[in-house]
Parts: C-alpha cells; structure tokens; sequence
C-alpha cells in the first residue's frame, strides 16, 4: 500500500492526526514505540486532570465523566474508545529508529517491530508528523547516583513509600502533589528539594495553599535555593544556603520536568531553537525547516513542554492533516 503520511506517536495528538487522515481517505501509517497514549501510562495512578472532559475530546467523539474534572483511569478508557470507535490502525511496540529524507523529498522511516519479528520494518511516505510527545523524556540532573534503582524520575502511588523517607526534588505541581499524596499515606518522611526561593505559582490553586501550610507547619519538610550534587543508596547530597548537608532517603523523586525528543528532527536535518530545545516550525502549518515534516502536540515545545497540554494539542492534527491533504492534491 502506497502510504501518504507517516504519523510518529500514538497519544492524543498522534490520534487526532489520524481520524484526520481517514477522514481525508489519506493512507496512513500510526507507529508507537509503547502502549496506547504512552505517557499517561507514567502519570500518577490516581491523577486527575486539572480540566474538564470536554477539552479532552478528539475527533468530536464525547468523553462522557461524572466528575467535573477527570480521572486518568477515566482517560485511557476514552482513547480505547477513540481507537475503537474509529476503527484507527496503531502499530505498537514499534521505535522508530531512523528517518531520512531521501533525493525525491520522500521520506524512509524504520522502525523496531515486536519482539517476535528481527527485521525492520521499512516505510516511504511524502510526509511525517512527528507526535512524539514530551513525557517519556525527563529532564536529566546528570549527577552521580541518578540510575539508582530507588530513583525514578515518575510517581505513581503512594503504597510502595509507606514509612519510608523520600526526597522530591522539584517545586511544581508533581513535586507538590507527590509530596501531598506521600504524606497523607503514611510516608516516614517528606522532603522536598527545590532550586527556588518557594514552590512555584504556577501550582493548581487548590494545591498551593496545601502544600504551602504543609511546609509552614512542618508536616513536609522543604530546602529551598538548593541544588541535589549526588544520590547515594542511602541518602542525598544538597548544596544550599547553609553549604552542603545530606538527607536520609529511602526513595528519590526527580520530578523536574520533562522534554521533546530532537533525535529525529536532529536525523533529518530539521531546525532547533537550542535554547528552547524545539523545533523550528510554521506556527500556522506546524512545519518544520524540512519540508513536509511535521511536528505536533507537547513536542513542538521543547523543554517548555508544559505550553502544550493535550487540551490545545489535539487540535495541532487536523491542522496539519489538512495542509499535506491540500498538497498532495484532490481527496480520493
């Protein structure tokens, strides 16, 4: 089969592009390196989203919730029901590997099929969307001890820290919400590390107040202007206004953001705004410095991934869609 797109990434922008694309008659291509939506895999267990069902919706389909504000088990059953619904063809367990755009303009995707399969899988299509996501990238702190296995740089639930001592080290929501969860659940000790003055502004406004009284009073400890320079099996190693000290840490927490992944763009010879860690891209089309090389969603911004959310990405498809529709000439 002759292929019109290739799309990279199966979240809910990846999704997006594809309802776009058969509802163009567009073949399409949809590989995912994990499960569906893999990064609402590494959110909390018991997450809830700080928006309402509605601006979770793609292809027009209703996400129907008895909450005002939805939970992730609620979620990953609503894209199920997308995948469902439209009948969408999602390669999983597929990495791509590899993109090169080759002298007619077309582009060569490999790709790393199923365990049970050795050899590659090899597509050509006119255009890619890069739908990648920002999530399955955590920022690196590149400090001695960071591979520990009592070092994740995810929370999941609170069961596994019972009585146990825990750093967090970041001062956003997830630092703030970990570190409530954490408390409330029966964690030995709570002890956030933060590089600023406070937890941040940006926290949700029923969060910041609890995590702030939390700290006030003593409940949570925090270290704020301090910077984590090692982890040990034991503990961790801070540099903060009063010099260097160590926190006693059964588990550490690195919840300090998370990133696009430029190895494809960087593969294929796309643009990068260095300081930002994004691509270089139309704002009106999402087209990167290469031709018919697409990025959308939370990888369009870089180490800012927070600018996009999945209420203002999933619109980035059918944007995008429409361009390589018009291009590629009269719908079939």
């Amino acid at each position: 089969m002759s292929l019109d797109l290739i799309i990279i990434g199966a979240g809910p922008a990846g999704l997006a592009a594809a309802i776009a694309a058969k509802r163009r008659n567009l073949n399409y291509a949809l590989l995912e390196k994990g499960a569906l939506v893999n990064s609402l895999l590494h959110y909390p267990t018991e997450m809830v989203f700080f928006t309402t069902p509605e601006l979770l919706e793609i292809g027009g389909l209703p996400f129907v919730s008895p909450y005002e504000k939805p939970t992730r088990q609620e979620a990953l059953k609503y894209y199920r029901r997308v995948v469902d619904t439209f009948n969408l063809d999602v390669q999983f367990d597929e990495p791509v590997t590899h993109v090169k755009r080759q002298s007619d303009g077309t582009f060569e995707v490999t790709s790393k099929p199923a365990a049970n399969s050795s050899a590659p899988n090899v597509r050509q299509a006119p255009a890619i969307v890069l739908a990648s996501g920002a999530y399955d990238f955590p920022n690196m702190l590149n400090i001695p001890g960071e591979d520990l296995p009592h070092v994740s740089h995810y929370y999941r639930e609170p069961h596994p820290h019972y009585r146990r001592r825990v750093v967090i080290v970041g001062g956003k929501n997830s630092a703030a919400e970990a570190a409530l969860d954490l408390y409330r659940n029966g964690a030995g000790r709570v002890t956030i590390v933060h590089r600023g003055p406070a937890m941040g502004d940006s926290i949700k406004y029923w969060v910041k107040p609890d995590i702030d009284n939390r700290i006030k009073e003593g409940s949570i400890a925090a270290r704020f202007n301090t910077h984590v320079v090692e982890i040990t099996p034991h503990d961790v190693a801070v540099d903060g206004p009063d010099g260097r000290a160590r926190v006693p840490a059964d588990g550490v927490l690195l919840l300090t953001g998370y990133r696009s992944d430029l190895r494809l763009l960087r593969e294929v010879g796309a643009g990068i705004e260095e300081t930002e860690g994004s691509p270089k891209h139309d704002p009106e089309t999402y087209e990167t410095t290469v031709p018919n090389f697409f990025v959308i969603g939370a990888c369009v911004a870089g180490k800012q991934s927070g600018r996009i959310f999945i209420e203002n990405g999933r619109f980035h498809g059918e944007v995008v869609v429409a361009e390589i529709a018009k291009r590629q000439g009269p719908p079939r």
